[in-house]
């Protein structure tokens, strides 16, 4: 959530107040912004009223920007309405919504290569933030038992991560005190280095965080090389220090397009996976998912049983009601599509990426960091030597775009590499190959615009978008 001010009392009326055009034809007076009226209106001027607001916001299907979905098909949208009222924690007045979690939870068990002999748990969220704090939490009460038995002090917990990582990792380790350990970029290297990862571990660490598709490039980080270093590690110091996966996007891509990728429970210090599925996934915001390999992995004391409208809720979640109909949207994508389904969608979203990147690349002025060769999202900068030339920015191009109604962040890459201002696309289900075109030429006559202004100044770099 984003944290808002409360409006002053000394704004004037037009600041403070609604003032429709067609007032005149259903309404006689302004209608307060931040209080509530005193009165009722007719439902159609209520619509209306907030529909030409939302008006102004950006178009979602040109948002390259997001990884959300940003589209679904009218039967998936209409058993979401259908089912907007079922609360997901009530599970005994609910009991098939429960069901389905419950084969959506097993279907990505087994889509992440559970070992057959495990008894793999897990269950939805509002999203993978949500879903990284659970498996955060899980990893750290796992650790300070180890400790407690051992008769060691369980007071310094840290959590080894590259500084790519999402904000939602940061979050969890300053709500629940644990140190981050960040392994920086260097040069080319925009993601975790194995070795690098491994001179940060101790004996106080609870994990490491691997992530398959880091949102700046795109690119997948070395789960299968975390593994093997931190299987030498762990048998040479007995810290059994695992990982856990936060495949928020690359959940739902790898197991389709690289079956044989080595990065989820395959992998014996792989002990808990998260994933979106509002991204990848091909669900309307927001769903999540938390999958541990095995129910030894999530302590128990993290469960709380509530005698909840007559039964026992077993519940492991920091939010309590929330609507099942993400949860259904899913299921029903699971069996929409099916396994080529799935893989047919991300392979046209990954050809749609790449056809984007060469074109891009094939302008002139631009050199590619990642192609959308792994997730179907690449990033790219100013040629070195275009970037001392010209008078123009990145920044300048993603405003530029912006007037044609395209969002195409550009922002700074983290700590050692802020020097670094790239470009990223998202390329999701619905952007098609003509609206690819469409960028690229939009993207070329930007780039002809700033040519043809050699005295052009751009705007200062903090009135721009950072990620």
């Amino acid at each position: 959530m984003v944290y808002y001010k409360v409006k002053t009392d000394n704004m004037s009326e037009e600041d403070t107040s609604l003032i429709p055009t067609y007032a005149a034809r259903a309404l006689t007076s302004s209608i307060s912004k931040y209080e509530i009226p005193t009165g009722e209106m007719p439902p159609q001027v209520a619509y209306n009223l907030i529909r030409d607001e939302l008006a102004l916001d950006g178009n979602s299907r040109l948002n390259l920007a997001t990884f959300v979905t940003t589209w679904m098909e009218p039967e998936a949208r209409q058993l979401m309405a259908d089912t907007f009222d079922k609360n997901m924690i009530d599970k005994d007045e609910y009991p098939q919504t429960a069901e389905i979690e419950l084969r959506c939870v097993n279907i990505l068990a087994r889509l992440w290569n559970t070992p057959a002999q495990a008894e793999a748990t897990g269950c939805s969220t509002i999203g993978s933030s949500e879903a990284a704090m659970l498996g955060g939490m899980a990893l750290k009460w796992k650790w300070r038992k180890r400790r407690q038995a051992q008769g060691k002090p369980a007071d310094r917990p840290n959590l080894v991560m590259g500084i790519n990582v999402q904000v939602c990792w940061e979050k969890f380790c300053r709500y629940w005190e644990v140190e981050p350990r960040f392994v920086p970029l260097e040069g080319n290297r925009f993601h975790i280095d194995p070795d690098a990862a491994m001179q940060l571990v101790d004996e106080n660490t609870i994990g490491v965080i691997g992530i398959l598709g880091s949102t700046f490039d795109g690119s997948y980080e070395p789960i299968a090389a975390l593994n093997d270093a931190l299987e030498t590690l762990n048998a040479q110091t007995g810290w059994e220090v695992p990982i856990h996966v936060d495949a928020a996007s690359g959940g739902f891509i790898a197991p389709f397009l690289e079956p044989d990728l080595m990065w989820d429970f395959r992998l014996p210090w792989v002990k808990s996976i998260n994933t979106s599925g509002h991204k990848y996934g091909l669900v309307y915001p927001g769903v999540g998912w938390i999958i541990w390999r095995d129910r030894d992995e999530l302590p128990e004391e993290l469960i709380f049983h509530c005698n909840y409208l007559g039964g026992d809720l077993p519940n492991f979640a920091l939010n309590f009601s929330r609507p099942g109909n993400q949860v259904v949207a899913q299921y029903y994508n699971f069996l929409r599509l099916g396994r080529e389904g799935y893989r047919k969608i991300q392979q046209a979203c990954r050809d749609t990426a790449l056809f984007l990147s060469s074109q891009i690349a094939e302008i002139g002025p631009f050199e590619l960091l990642t192609d959308g060769g792994e997730l179907p999202v690449f990033a790219w900068k100013l040629k070195d030597e275009v970037a001392v030339e010209t008078c123009y920015t990145l920044f300048d191009l993603a405003d530029k775009l912006r007037e044609r109604g395209w969002l195409v962040p550009a922002y700074t890459m983290p700590k050692n590499r802020e020097d670094l201002v790239v470009q990223r696309v998202v390329v999701k289900e619905g952007f098609s190959r003509d609206m690819a075109n469409l960028l690229v030429e939009d993207i070329r006559r930007a780039v002809e615009f700033f040519r043809s202004q050699p005295a052009y100044q751009g705007k200062p770099m903090g009135s721009h978008f950072h990620h």
